[in-house]
């Protein structure tokens, strides 16, 4: 077991990718011919744990596979990517889980997910995890696995101070309201905003409307990605919804592009806390941006050699006297604490 604390722990699935490329997605019935077929790693949380490795966190997936070649094989990726393995589990009670994955010629995709072992993950492999993830600073989870399973992951971690991101995919319509009170950032894209609030999101202002609703339910703090669009950034300590604008690209292959956002996050929250959200984000939209650009799924993301030096720094501080970014000293229960600093650089800039 790992004694070395974790910049991120991610509880959550693994998936083998089945993957085909094809001109178009097929109709109801219709049988149409690929140009393409490969196997891949997936999986909503060893998607995101891989990318924040891949950005330089030190990173453990919990998580459960079978006994098998696929599960084996998923294995040795963590080990090559850098994840630790302490706490991935194998089972001889279910396959490893799959998703069957068509890629049309724009770089969108249609997906087919069997869960298999990941649903056995439960509360005993979380209590084996538990020393570790009181260590942590950033725990992720997602709902391929128990919901139940996601639910205690985010509540152990909040008990013990840790920050939690909750992904909500797939999206469910009957969502326990605990977590959104369990959630530090409430990270979904526009299809699951309209499923959880029941009203359509399609554009920046409905996303704006949806995470005002989003926040009522208790989260800390929503991302909504919307894709070419971007995100939206809501805080429940600021009134303000912000629209964090992306650069555009030419996607060849869009899946696991929100696993990427999340994964960047989760990587961002963990080595530089005092960043605001709203840059998190937008560091994290320019990194979804770089994989979206490449076919496959963990394959496309990009490694912490890859980025430009600016994604990986903080933001310079610009402070003078007239701005009053900061105050030096605050008296608080009769100790002296320095305030945090208001970020003001041009690097801040949006888009």
């Amino acid at each position: 077991m790992t004694e070395e604390a974790l910049d991120v722990m991610v509880v959550g699935s693994c998936m083998t990718d089945l993957v085909s490329q094809a001109p178009r997605l097929p109709k109801a019935g219709e049988t149409i011919h690929g140009h393409k077929f490969f196997i891949g790693f997936g999986g909503k949380g060893a998607n995101q744990c891989i990318q924040a490795a891949r950005l330089g966190a030190k990173t453990a997936m919990v998580c459960k596979v079978g006994k098998d070649f696929f599960g084996d094989n998923y294995i040795q990726n963590f080990k090559d990517n850098g994840v630790n393995t302490d706490f991935v589990g194998q089972t001889s009670d279910a396959a490893t889980g799959a998703a069957s994955i068509i890629v049309n010629s724009a770089g969108e995709n249609a997906i087919v997910i069997v869960a298999g072992a990941n649903m056995l993950l439960g509360s005993e492999e979380l209590q084996n995890a538990l020393p570790a993830i009181k260590q942590a600073k950033v725990l992720v989870c997602q709902l391929e696995i128990s919901p139940q399973t996601s639910l205690l992951a985010l509540q152990m971690a909040q008990e013990n101070k840790v920050k939690t991101i909750f992904n909500p995919a797939p999206a469910i319509p009957d969502l326990d309201a605990a977590f959104y009170r369990a959630s530090d950032v409430f990270c979904c894209n526009e299809s699951e905003a309209e499923l959880l609030t029941g009203s359509s999101v399609v554009n920046v202002e409905d996303a704006h409307r949806a995470g005002r609703e989003l926040l009522k339910r208790g989260c800390r703090s929503v991302v909504i990605t919307l894709g070419p669009q971007g995100c939206v950034v809501l805080e429940a300590e600021e009134s303000a919804s912000k629209h964090v604008p992306t650069t555009a690209v030419t996607a060849v292959d869009t899946t696991g592009a929100g696993d990427s956002f999340t994964g960047a996050l989760a990587f961002y929250m963990a080595h530089y806390p005092t960043m605001p959200l709203e840059e998190m984000a937008r560091r994290a939209n320019r990194v979804a941006g770089v994989s979206v650009q490449a076919v496959g799924t963990q394959a496309s993301y990009p490694l912490r050699k890859d980025l430009p030096a600016e994604l990986l720094q903080m933001p310079t501080i610009v402070c003078t006297v007239s701005q009053w970014c900061f105050q030096i000293f605050q008296v608080d229960s009769g100790a002296y604490r320095r305030k945090r600093p208001r970020f003001i650089s041009s690097n801040l800039s949006r888009g």
